[in-house]
């Protein structure tokens, strides 16, 4: 499954900072408006209701109890200024200069109607306005109080203080910007101080990787991050030193291996002539003596080929294997690996004809007896061998139709020394015919690998370039 992207480690401490500052100045700053706008508001308010008290003091006493538009107009005038515009109402009667009635709201109306000085803040016009209503009383001879039905009205704007909350927004949003890239400068700045440590530490596990092993981790400071530097070192340098422990001992078991099998050589030389001669001997000595004459020669003949596999080996661990290249024919030297070892008639080949390739032949032989020895020995019948090509590659598939590999063995088919007993109705030989075979194909610069047919059988596929390169490392 691919993985979701996600973002940088910088780019989330980044975003971290920015978003903390950004909610910290937005709740600071908002707060500071809402207050600051209330107590503008409510200040205009409570001076503009106070001075409409005053100024209609002044009023009384009223000179009729049902004025006219002339008197309604004096009430209005005595509470208007040049900020305020005045509106005296006596059921239908109005002054004659006011403001437009309609901004007043029938809610409003009747609360003043009901004999209370009330307000509201309405938008008219595109303006913010502030109308306060105050009924007019009558005061009786008792000191007793009733309504006169007259009804006044102020309509104050509320552009200047709507200003001062504008700026007062704006420099809200100043500080709250201000805020965010000083956020920025600083995360920056920690991030750096953060990451650069942990880009040092992904670089120097990148190294140790790649097979540096001396690769160390400057140590600052005495932090959590120093304290991860000088564990990575620690731990670099028990991995160095296990890691030369584990390659003296490779090379010292390699070396051992290429001894001992070299050494080998010759004794098995003067054996293999003895065994051949017991051999020739064998069909004229009693049976029991016959029989063992057979068993040493066969089982000479199977420590001669355990050692040249180990030779083998032991040239490819050391380097020194190397290719002999010419153009052949692959279908002639598919038929002449099986025409040499007796494979020709129990072995089914699909061989297209003039199909030519640069190829070590010798090492291609020894890949192909090796796929086409197992599958005879540990498949079942047929074994077909099926060449196919394209301007760049050729391939050979090796195919039994046998019950194939345990799925458990198909990663383990080509280990040295492995043996799929478990697999296979037999397991013989020594373990390393398979890993021989892919190292060589290796060298060529191809590839060898396995799979289960879906009808059953393993299917062994040899894939070489048509033109391996040279064994100067140029391409042919």
């Amino acid at each position: 499954m691919t993985p979701r992207p996600s973002l940088g480690l910088r780019a989330r401490l980044l975003f971290a900072f920015a978003l903390l500052c950004v909610v910290t100045a937005a709740a600071v700053a908002g707060g500071m408006y809402v207050q600051a706008r209330n107590e503008i508001l409510q200040r205009t308010q409570d001076a503009a209701v106070q001075a409409m008290r005053n100024r209609l003091e002044t009023v009384f006493p009223l000179r009729s109890p049902e004025p006219g538009p002339a008197e309604l107009g004096e009430i209005a005038g005595t509470v208007t200024d040049r900020n305020v515009s005045a509106l005296a109402l006596y059921h239908e009667e109005r002054s004659p200069d006011g403001f437009d009635p309609g901004a007043i709201s029938q809610r409003l109306r009747q609360v003043v109607a009901g004999g209370e000085i009330a307000w509201q803040r309405i938008t008219w016009q595109g303006v913010p306005i502030l109308i306060i209503g105050a009924p007019l009383l009558i005061v009786e001879p008792d000191r007793t109080t009733r309504l006169s039905g007259i009804e006044v009205y102020t309509a104050r704007s509320l552009d200047p203080e709507q200003r001062s909350i504008d700026q007062l927004a704006a420099w809200a949003w100043f500080i709250g910007l201000a805020a965010l890239g000083f956020a920025v400068v600083l995360a920056s700045l920690a991030t750096r101080g953060v990451l650069r440590p942990v880009r040092e530490l992904g670089r120097a596990a990148r190294l140790l990787g790649e097979g540096e092993m001396r690769t160390r981790i400057a140590v600052h400071g005495s932090d959590e991050l120093a304290d991860v530097a000088r564990t990575f070192n620690d731990t670099a340098a028990n991995l160095e030193r296990h890691v030369k422990q584990l390659r003296a001992m490779e090379a010292d078991a390699r070396r051992f291996v290429a001894d001992v099998s070299h050494e080998l050589r010759t004794p098995l030389a003067a054996l293999a002539a003895v065994a051949d001669v017991l051999d020739e001997e064998a069909a004229g000595l009693p049976e029991p003596a016959g029989r063992a004459a057979r068993l040493v020669s066969q089982e000479t003949l199977n420590l001669t080929g355990l050692v040249n596999d180990l030779i083998e080996i032991s040239r490819f661990d050391s380097g020194v294997a190397a290719l002999a290249l010419n153009e052949i024919d692959v279908a002639e030297l598919v038929r002449a690996t099986l025409r040499a070892r007796g494979w020709s008639e129990s072995v089914q080949a699909e061989l297209p004809a003039a199909v030519t390739a640069r190829l070590d032949p010798r090492r291609v032989d020894v890949i192909l007896a090796n796929l086409v020895g197992n599958a005879l020995r540990h498949g079942e019948p047929p074994v077909s061998v099926r060449v196919s090509a394209d301007p760049q590659w050729i391939a050979l598939e090796v195919r039994d139709h046998g019950p194939g590999l345990d799925e458990a063995v198909l990663p383990h088919v080509f280990d040295r020394f492995y043996k799929a007993s478990a697999a296979r109705a037999r397991s013989e030989g020594s373990g390393l015919g398979l890993a021989i075979a892919r190292e060589n194909a290796l060298l060529h610069r191809g590839d060898l690998t396995v799979t289960n047919a879906p009808d059953g059988g393993a299917v062994f596929t040899l894939r070489l370039p048509r033109w391996a390169p040279d064994p100067d490392g140029g391409a042919a």
